[in-house]
């Protein structure tokens, strides 16, 4: 049984009936005197409790949900390139993906891990940072303690940054290990969180169907997004995968800023995302600003902060304007060699249909099968 996801507002005449339009099914959904929410769509119904009369108090710190909700909906959209829409306030909400696969929200409330309990989960995978549980007040440590009370379910964390196809790409490999090895363990249904349920657990599920399950990544995708209204990041999942069959083979690059009339110089995006600095050394040499550095094969963009300017440089590579109109530099780590395994690879990912011969999938298995604990 699915519980609510996104939903619109609009109330009737009746002061004591509401109703809502549920934005995944298009489906009317009414919320009889009772403050029962009730899913006119059978087939994925639903069914909560709404807050009647609410207290001063309760209206204040519904208030705030709501707005930290729109806030993280915003940088979510943007972030993502896509229009997404996450409500806190409305609590945990999910979709099976498989009879044995949940991806949805984060718990809230130790009382959540009941709620999962009643449907058969004996995993929480959980891909939130602390960070992320201190935007929305989730006290963590109080679920994950109740849920140590049960022999019947696990909360695992594995976390993953938020908003950031790179950590996801670099995380992927550590994360589906670790999801594999407590599904052999625990059995039953796994629920995979993130924050909204939107981009990191999507994206880990569908690496976990791809490389586990044995599903074609689009027939993956395809069943992901017909039951979930989401948007995993592919382009990180295809990275990851080349990554894995490669060896997590990484290769040096080096950056330079010449000049000598500034005091730092940094450098943001690479493998490190955009919220994060590098910073670069002055070499007095040869007058410039050094970062040697080993990335995995790929695609990076970034970009100089100079005294806290963000600035490309013109004597390196640099990507037409977005949409926003923002230019940025880039750099391709790659095999030189045209005719090499990790080039024949990497040329392949680029096709519509890309998908793993039966040799690389036994190879992507036993990987997650050693892949060492990071905890």
């Amino acid at each position: 049984m699915n519980c609510l996801t996104n939903v619109s507002r609009s109330y009737s005449a009746l002061p004591s009936l509401c109703t809502f339009k549920c934005k995944s099914t298009n489906y009317p959904i009414f919320v009889n005197m009772k403050g029962l929410v009730i899913c006119t769509d059978l087939r994925k119904s639903c069914v909560v409790k709404a807050t009647s009369s609410p207290t001063p108090s309760a209206n204040t710190e519904d208030a705030k949900d709501e707005e930290k909700s729109d806030v993280y909906s915003t940088n979510m959209t943007e972030a993502m390139g896509a229009v997404l829409t996450y409500r806190h306030e409305l609590g945990m909400n999910y979709n099976f993906i498989r009879p044995d696969l949940i991806v949805g929200s984060c718990l809230q409330t130790p009382e959540d891990v009941d709620k999962l309990r009643s449907i058969k989960v004996k995993t929480v995978f959980c891909l939130q940072q602390d960070s992320d549980l201190e935007y929305f007040s989730v006290d963590i440590s109080a679920i994950r303690e109740y849920a140590s009370t049960f022999d019947d379910i696990q909360h695992i964390r594995a976390e993953i940054r938020d908003f950031d196809g790179t950590d996801l790409r670099v995380r992927l490999p550590a994360v589906v290990s670790k999801l594999h090895k407590a599904v052999n363990r625990n059995g039953g249904v796994t629920y995979i969180h993130c924050t909204a349920g939107l981009g990191r657990a999507p994206a880990t599920a569908l690496a976990y169907m791809f490389w586990v399950q044995g599903y074609k990544l689009n027939n993956a995708l395809s069943l992901l997004l017909r039951n979930r209204k989401c948007f995993p990041n592919m382009d990180a999942i295809k990275s990851a995968t080349a990554d894995i069959l490669t060896g997590l083979r990484k290769r040096p690059i080096t950056l330079t800023w010449n000049g000598d009339d500034c005091s730092t110089v940094e450098v943001s995006g690479l493998d490190v995302g955009w919220g994060q600095k590098i910073p670069l050394t002055y070499e007095e040499k040869h007058g410039s600003w050094i970062l040697h550095r080993e990335l995995l094969e790929g695609r990076y963009e970034y970009k100089y902060i100079v005294d806290g300017e963000w600035i490309t440089n013109t004597y390196e590579p640099v990507t037409p304007a977005n949409k926003d109109g923002h230019i940025n530099n880039y750099i391709e780590v790659v095999d030189k060699d045209p005719e090499s395994i990790s080039a024949v690879l990497w040329k392949r990912l680029g096709a519509d249909d890309f998908d793993i011969t039966t040799n690389e999938r036994e190879i992507i298995k036993q990987f997650l099968d050693e892949y060492p604990d990071d905890e």
